[in-house]
């Protein structure tokens, strides 16, 4: 059976977006949270940026999760922020189910990506992302409340973290206003590398 999951870079206190304003400041906060995946060979391959690029443990996260992901999840705030920054052939390839309250036709882009538009809920998203993510598990793409949201109702089976050296100070908070009553988490592997600090975790509802 398919498992859920999300992947997400966290900075070290606890931030994994600045708080969006369309300036200059927002865009170097963020590509310092990102630094170390646009870095890598597989990123700069899947958005087509050209040659080269690193391959190590980095690289190697960045590959898994896309290959292991049959199909995406994400909020409505993530998926109008991507529409009109993502290339025409958006970096998914796959099916992804939006969250929405308005309903919208399906959207296909070049490249194997459809996004398809739920107004039901997030169980009926996961419902429709069992149903056609075959042999592949399920990422939860985000943002913070979509994720929440999955996570307070006990649908996340793992996770994982990429802790970055940065600070932010201020943004949004991926963890916030979780009942630890509800969750129980083991830790799986724990690895670093020049960059990062990868974490991964196994999820039960408790």
């Amino acid at each position: 059976m398919s498992k859920v999951f999300f992947s997400v870079t966290m900075s070290l206190d606890g931030f994994i977006a600045p708080e969006w304003r369309s300036d200059e400041q927002w865009l170097q906060q963020w590509l310092g949270l990102q630094d170390f995946v646009v870095h890598q060979k597989f990123f700069r391959e899947n958005l087509k940026l050209g040659e080269g690029g690193e391959t190590g443990v980095d690289n190697t996260h960045l590959e898994r999760t896309f290959q292991r992901a049959g199909v995406s999840i994400m909020g409505k705030r993530m998926f109008d922020a991507g529409e009109h920054s993502w290339p025409e052939e958006a970096p998914f390839h796959t099916p992804v189910f939006v969250l929405t309250h308005k309903p919208r036709a399906p959207w296909e882009r070049p490249g194997g990506t459809v996004f398809h538009f739920v107004n039901d809920g997030i169980e009926s998203a996961l419902r429709q992302a069992r149903s056609v993510a075959r042999d592949k598990d399920i990422r939860i793409a985000g943002g913070a409340q979509t994720i929440r949201q999955y996570l307070q109702a006990g649908l996340v089976d793992e996770f994982h973290v990429a802790l970055a050296p940065v600070f932010l100070g201020e943004g949004i908070r991926l963890f916030d206003r979780m009942d630890p009553k509800k969750l129980s988490l083991s830790t799986t592997e724990a690895v670093h590398s020049p960059r990062v600090t990868h974490l991964r975790y196994a999820v039960k509802a408790r």
